[in-house]
């Protein structure tokens, strides 16, 4: 299940929320002031590679492999 950023408009609070992808379109309401006026951030993540270096074969000589 992915983890959703949101910001508030209202007030500014920053907050996650973990949902289903078939739920991610729903309203959320702001925990800190209970506005509804909430946009969704774009979040970043890493993905594993399996290397223990953490490059992959194709990065190998940029990652000094």
């Amino acid at each position: 299940m992915p983890v959703y950023e949101y910001q508030c408009k209202e007030c500014g609070h920053h907050f996650d929320k973990l949902k289903p992808m078939s739920k991610m379109d729903e309203k959320e309401e702001c925990p800190k002031c209970s506005s509804n006026d909430i946009v969704r951030k774009l979040s970043v993540f890493a993905v594993g590679s399996g290397s223990k270096s953490g490059c992959s074969a194709s990065q190998q000589e940029s990652c000094g492999g």
